[in-house]
């Protein structure tokens, strides 16, 4: 008997959309791995990258979902902080051996639930191509 790897992920989720179309994804019964575990944030501005690599040591993989661009946001532009930020991000991680991949930005709407539902899906797919996430016991992320 061959044990499938069940990757873990960690979902940053916009309270105004993203948690809000992973809410109707669930109203609405569409189904998606149970490999996620969903934070809810009042926007994806105010997730800091301590935030997300805090995150990985115990994921193997994070997503970032929030408000379309460009007029979407509540905040005005928390969605532009949050693509800087993530891009500053995944070239650290490049940097540091991990591979980017385990961190993934998507606009979710409100109105969105299949669109959430695909999205874990797909993450959920590319993360068991990679593998577990095994970060070396003398690698320090602060």
């Amino acid at each position: 008997m061959t044990m499938t790897f069940e990757p873990k992920i960690t979902a940053f989720l916009c309270k105004w959309c993203g948690y809000a179309g992973a809410d109707m994804a669930g109203t609405s019964r569409i189904k998606y791995p149970p490999t996620v575990t969903p934070v809810r944030f009042p926007c994806t501005g105010r997730i800091d990258l301590s935030h997300i690599l805090e995150a990985l040591r115990e994921s193997d993989g994070v997503l970032i979902a929030g408000c379309h661009t460009p007029n979407d946001c509540h905040y005005i532009r928390g969605n532009y902080q949050a693509f800087k930020r993530i891009t500053v991000l995944k070239t650290f991680l490049k940097q540091m051996g991990i591979n980017p991949k385990r961190v993934r930005l998507d606009w979710i709407s409100a109105s969105e639930g299949r669109k959430f539902a695909e999205t874990i899906h797909d993450f959920t797919y590319e993360l068991r191509d990679l593998g577990p996430f095994v970060m070396e016991q003398n690698e320090v992320i602060q």
